[in-house]
């Protein structure tokens, strides 16, 4: 099977053409010179690079007629202002191009309306991980990102959260051919009693753990609140509340035992 597999109305998506670089050096140039045929060469030459960006979305969520649509917004504009003077490869300058635009129309189009606000900052946020990625091949901090956009940690987190997509409590989780288990089957009923032994062992074990660690506990899934928000209440940084956080829960379960 190919590896971009993707079923895309009206285009045979395992015999596009893929352009060498040489080929796309010489197109380039005329292109710049004004030959308009050999950007619908390079567009053409590179729909492969928009299948293999789309192809991690084709899960049944998503019509991937309209990703690749969008997709190829995006590789239009990465031709349009690739310049051979940049001395990169062009699919380094292509892909953060394609996949934004594509995460700009997948958050656009939620079913879950975002304040505008909120939204923008996300937008502001995509745009700097993806120019910070291509210049430092890494990606930026939280605190990078903040310091940039000259934004508070929990608007950061609140925009973060924003752009991850809904799921139906229906939706279908698992099956092997028998009966299909859906997320409402996973969650737990509150109406039901918690074991008596595993709430008395549950206690004790919080009572034995370093106080940082019960408080970060609580603040976590007692009252509610993400990671940020716990850094700033304690003064140290989101990774240290994870790292907190993780050793609290894996010293509970061994007390547990």
């Amino acid at each position: 099977m190919s590896k971009y597999k993707v079923d895309i109305i009206g285009i045979d998506t395992n015999n596009l053409k893929v352009l060498k670089k040489d080929e796309m050096n010489v197109l380039f140039k005329k292109f710049q010179n004004g030959n308009n045929n050999a950007k619908e060469e390079l567009i053409n030459g590179n729909l492969k690079l928009v299948l293999s960006i789309i192809k991690k979305y084709n899960n049944g969520k998503y019509d991937m007629n309209d990703l690749f649509q969008i997709g190829c917004i995006g590789l239009i504009k990465a031709v349009d202002n690739f310049s051979l003077d940049y001395n990169v490869m062009f699919s380094t300058y292509a892909v953060p191009l394609i996949l934004g635009e594509v995460k700009r129309y997948i958050r656009d189009s939620s079913v879950v309306r975002i304040s505008r606000s909120i939204r923008d900052n996300a937008y502001q946020i995509l745009k700097y991980k993806d120019k910070y990625l291509l210049e430092h091949g890494i990606e930026p901090t939280y605190d990078d990102i903040c310091n940039y956009l000259g934004i508070t940690e929990y608007e950061l987190s609140s925009a973060l959260e924003s752009l991850i997509t809904p799921i139906s409590i229906f939706s279908p989780i698992y099956n092997d051919g028998g009966d299909t288990i859906y997320l409402l089957d996973q969650l737990p009923d509150k109406k039901e009693k918690v074991d008596k032994d595993d709430s008395i062992s549950l206690q004790r074990a919080l009572n034995k753990i370093n106080e940082r660690e019960s408080s970060v506990l609580y603040a976590r899934y007692i009252y509610g609140k993400t990671q940020m928000e716990i850094a700033d209440d304690l003064g140290v940084s989101q990774a240290q509340v994870s790292r907190i956080e993780k050793n609290a829960i894996k010293n509970v379960k061994r007390l547990m035992k």
